[in-house]
């Protein structure tokens, strides 16, 4: 998988989240195409980013070629997707059927009409995390595509040479490193910037916490997230950690070259470091903090939206319905035929050869028990800045955790409250 255009995992880094309407202040369309022949011409117009796996434009391509019911002319989008996006929504054009992450401002902005009708014939067989990730209000608006996660890879033959055994918990996990850190080799790599950007979910998910609560609250309101974060910066102080990799955190290009025991990295990374490494590594959870907590991975789905300003509303759902949850053979084309991912349907994940076994297998069973959204709705993009802001100046500078969460916890209570009321 390249990074270059972006791939399937991008969407996974809270940090380069897809933030749509709420934070449209300054930004401007990529190209002179605004979308708005999805409306007004012939058939429909369905837009993807660009992804980075080679073969998914043409696949995408097939897939709308094959629906016979009204034309559909896919768009496929280099470069700034979300401000493309953002930008033609916004003009009141934009394509009549678009892939996205879903944020609550989207809702509130009446951008997109809910798919509770269409998702209904097979609603229970999604991962339920994931479906949460597309849903407001308790109703659904996007049809998860593509589940991707990270987790945590360790070199077996490392661990057996330093007597180390897996670690369940984040104590372990610390003790661990450091024990596997020695003369060129680091004990763990969780990213150029300490972890500060992949890890603040699982830092609260190990204490039992999380971004926000399903009553609308701060979900992390709680002396224990300033325990929780206070590990970071332990980490980060242990001399255990790589930094200045040449490549971060979601390539694997650090462990595969064994300059780490240990590396965060996601399931995308599988293939390459099978091919590299063969059976000398497994995969774990980020592990819990304390016993209100749990272990997690994080995950995260685009999903298939309908434009509320389309002139072809019916027919764009019928699409989707289509593509979406009846052509189960293109669901399975898409997530196993062009880099690795799971598909968010459990019947396909549970069928596919390639998850049945091995490491694969052990992902699928995390998503299933242990998976956790990355980029829930209503964790807006101002709240994730006021966290990872705070998080930045505790495990890099060494900031008093608890002064720096009350900072964000106020800001995402603003913000809560602007939401909610």
């Amino acid at each position: 998988m390249s990074s270059t255009p972006l791939s399937r995992r991008g969407f996974l880094n809270a940090a380069g989240a897809v933030a749509l309407a709420g934070a449209f202040g300054g930004l401007s369309a990529c190209g002179s195409n605004t979308g708005r022949g999805g409306n007004g011409g012939q058939g429909l117009q369905q837009w993807y980013h660009a992804y980075g796996e080679n073969g998914v434009q043409q696949a995408v391509e097939r897939y709308a070629k094959a629906y016979t019911a009204t034309p559909v002319s896919v768009q496929w989008n280099p470069g700034d997707y979300s401000s493309k996006l953002s930008t033609s929504l916004l003009s009141g054009g934009g394509p009549d059927v678009f892939e996205s992450t879903l944020q609550i401002s989207m809702v509130r902005a009446n951008q997109i009409v809910p798919l509770d009708d269409v998702i209904a014939p097979a609603k229970d067989d999604f991962t339920a995390t994931v479906l949460a990730g597309h849903t407001v209000d308790g109703k659904v608006y996007g049809i998860p595509q593509a589940v991707d996660m990270q987790m945590l890879f360790y070199r077996k033959s490392f661990l057996d040479k330093a007597g180390v055994k897996p670690p369940t918990t984040v104590d372990e996990l610390i003790d661990a490193a450091k024990k596997l850190t020695s003369g060129g080799v680091k004990g763990l790599f969780v990213g150029n910037d300490s972890g500060v950007s992949t890890l603040g979910g699982p830092a609260l998910w190990s204490v039992g916490l999380d971004y926000v609560t399903p009553e609308h609250k701060v979900g992390f309101d709680d002396p224990a997230a300033a325990t929780a974060v206070a590990k970071l910066r332990e980490l980060n102080t242990s001399n255990s950690l790589l930094l200045g990799a040449v490549k971060d955190w979601s390539e694997p290009d650090a462990f595969i070259q064994g300059q780490v025991a240990m590396q965060w990295c996601g399931l995308w990374a599988v293939p390459a470091v099978q091919k590299a490494l063969g059976e000398d590594f497994g995969l774990l959870p980020w592990p819990k903090l304390s016993g209100s907590g749990s272990a997690s991975v994080p995950v995260g789905a685009y999903g298939a939206m309908v434009n509320a300003k389309s002139k072809k509303i019916d027919e764009a759902k019928a699409f989707v319905k289509w593509l979406w949850i009846d052509r189960t053979e293109y669901q399975e084309d898409f997530n196993l035929s062009y880099g690795f991912h799971i598909p968010p349907r459990a019947s396909l994940a549970g069928k596919a050869d390639k998850l049945k076994a091995g490491p694969a297998a052990d992902a699928v069973a995390f998503v299933k028990d242990l998976a956790k959204s990355s980029n829930p709705p209503d964790w807006t993009q101002s709240m994730r800045t006021a966290y990872q802001d705070a998080l930045s100046r505790v495990v890099r500078e060494g900031a008093d955790p608890a002064v720096e969460l009350r900072g964000a916890v106020a800001k995402a209570q603003d913000e809560l409250k602007r939401l909610y009321g």
